[in-house]
């Protein structure tokens, strides 16, 4: 056990830790099924990840073969305070070794806090192909990262991979990927209200429920009410209560 996993291991909190795995949803059938949690909160995991924020690829790779959540989600926290200030040369490395373990990324919180700050801005001035083969996984996290990596494009008012990416998962069984793809959808609206409605009124009568939802959040109530409509989400009577 390295020094890290002792100190996590120190930190536990068991009742934290029941409430946590509830949470994510650990239980049999459920998504996180069999996940184990220490009880750590975020803030003392970023904290710890900013002290060993050297550590080489064996020993993060460590972290995220490790039993715990915390220790997977501490190992991908190293990684994104690595690759700021990493030349050129270990950035690719950086990259190669978080796409070489995506199946340590197995939660929705894994996949948000390190997904953006490492993929994200790589693929900033890069070719973008490793989105569209994540999109087009049969892993339901690899997936999750295709569509919320392309929030870092869009803050930089790049759409059409986010776009392309959600058309992709449009007819995706589950609500984890229609809440995703319905949020970068809004954040594309933050930025270019235009481009979402022009997505919406080609698509808006194949997105599932939570999707759509979530794409609209921030639009006027009267143009909120046509689309959910218009998916007969709401009815005519309801919408003018």
């Amino acid at each position: 056990m390295s020094t890290l996993q002792t100190e996590l291991q120190a930190l536990a909190n068991p009742e934290k830790a029941i409430a946590l795995a509830r949470y994510f949803k650990t239980g049999k059938g459920e998504y996180g099924e069999g996940d184990r949690f220490l009880g750590i909160t975020v803030p003392v995991q970023r904290q710890l990840a900013k002290k060993y924020r050297n550590l080489e690829f064996s020993e993060i790779a460590q972290l995220l073969a490790g039993e715990w959540h915390e220790e997977r989600l501490t190992g991908l926290l190293i990684l994104t305070y690595q690759l700021p200030k990493a030349n050129s040369e270990k950035q690719q490395a950086i990259i190669d070794f978080y796409l070489a373990h995506t199946k340590a990324v197995n939660n929705w919180d894994l996949v948000d806090i390190s997904c953006r700050p490492i993929l994200g801005k790589y693929l900033l001035s890069r070719d973008r192909q490793i989105l569209y083969q994540l999109a087009q996984s049969s892993n339901l996290w690899e997936q999750r990262i295709a569509i919320v990596t392309t929030g870092e494009l869009i803050k930089n008012h790049s759409y059409e991979d986010t776009l392309a990416i959600a058309q992709i998962l449009l007819n995706h069984p589950h609500d984890l990927i229609h809440k995703a793809v319905g949020w970068m959808l809004r954040e594309v609206g933050k930025q270019d209200r235009q481009v979402l409605v022009n997505f919406l009124d080609q698509y808006a009568p194949q997105m599932p429920r939570v999707m759509l939802r979530y794409a609209i959040e921030h639009f006027e109530q009267p143009q909120r009410q046509e689309y959910l409509m218009q998916k007969g989400f709401i009815s005519l009577t309801s919408a003018g209560k």
